[in-house]
């Protein structure tokens, strides 16, 4: 077969047959076999690109990222367009796990993105500044959608406090997949995409707590948030800013609080197989109550001094108790 002047065979049917056994398999986490039905499919058909970009592809599902960069290159090697494949990206998050940052580059920039910092060392990070998003932690548990800062278009910042069961903290850098599962609607009319974790790709050193605050009002409560943030770390009123979602509407189109400024920060989403839909947004006037659950990124030596602090300003409207570190 004959396309655009360049010869193409179809791929046999023993290839299509391996492929769709190997993604059934995918499908159920049986990886390993999936991986012996692509490898065979790779050799029947070894100048098809797509050959290659499955074996990628499983191999991005293993986290095996120095296999999936060898495949990826040899999926994009094949291609017949020179911009926007969908193999382009996959290299892309495959270097960004492994830090090979001119190959990062060089990948979004075959996918036809725009990548400041030409002539940039090679060893320097590729930085995009891509603004707000959500990441979905823990995408195959017990998720969780907190709200970050794209540096570049596989790795979200933490800025949300995220729920101890995540296991992740504020602060912390997440690799995450190229497709949105979902999307967050802000009432001021932006959207931003809901991204699903792959790995945790670095880590924070700064710890997560939970405390029980007394809060007369909301500026009481908004002072702490603000405290802390003048100090370079994070609170969150988790009493208001967590909401329960079902997997289905949390991978849907949502409404979302706007948050304060470009952080986006209100309200994150715990997803949970049934349907108890939204709990909690921030609550005003009459409805305020006054005991609030409160996540703190702080350090140490420092959480205690910023609570006590943030009492001493406002004795009579306010209190802490019950501080206990939980990630």
């Amino acid at each position: 077969m004959r396309i655009f002047g360049k010869v193409r065979h179809r791929p046999s049917a023993s290839w299509r047959q391996a492929t769709d056994r190997a993604f059934t398999l995918i499908g159920s986490g049986r990886y390993e076999d999936a991986g012996a039905l692509l490898t065979r499919a790779a050799d029947l058909e070894p100048w098809l690109s797509e050959s290659w970009f499955n074996l990628a592809l499983l191999h991005k599902f293993r986290h095996d990222w120095e296999q999936a960069r060898a495949a990826g290159l040899r999926a994009v090697a094949l291609l017949d367009r020179e911009a926007g494949a969908p193999d382009w990206w996959n290299v892309g998050i495959a270097a960004t796990a492994l830090q090979d940052w001119p190959l990062a580059r060089r990948a979004w920039q075959a996918y036809g993105l725009k990548v400041p910092g030409e002539g940039a060392p090679a060893a320097e990070p590729v930085g995009m500044e891509l603004g707000s998003a959500a990441v979905r932690l823990s995408p195959e548990g017990e998720a969780e959608v907190v709200w970050g800062r794209r540096l570049d278009p596989a790795r979200i910042e933490v800025l949300s406090i995220p729920l101890p069961s995540s296991g992740r903290r504020w602060g912390e850098v997440v690799l995450h997949d190229g497709v949105p599962h979902g999307e967050r609607v802000t009432s001021a009319g932006p959207s931003y995409p809901v991204f699903d974790e792959i790995e945790l790709w670095a880590p924070s050193p700064v710890p997560t707590w939970v405390v029980l605050l007394e809060a007369a009002t909301e500026t009481d409560r908004d002072a702490l948030e603000r405290l802390a943030a003048d100090a370079g770390f994070a609170a969150e009123d988790w009493s208001s800013s967590v909401r329960l979602l079902c997997r289905s509407c949390s991978e849907s189109r949502m409404p979302s609080d706007e948050g304060d400024g470009e952080q986006h920060l209100d309200p994150h989403d715990h997803s949970e197989p049934g349907h108890p839909g939204p709990l909690g947004h921030r609550t005003a006037g009459d409805l305020w109550v006054p005991e609030r659950e409160c996540g703190i990124a702080a350090p140490a030596g420092l959480v205690r001094g910023l609570l006590d602090g943030w009492v001493a300003d406002s004795p009579d409207t306010r209190a802490w108790r019950d501080l206990e570190e939980v990630c």
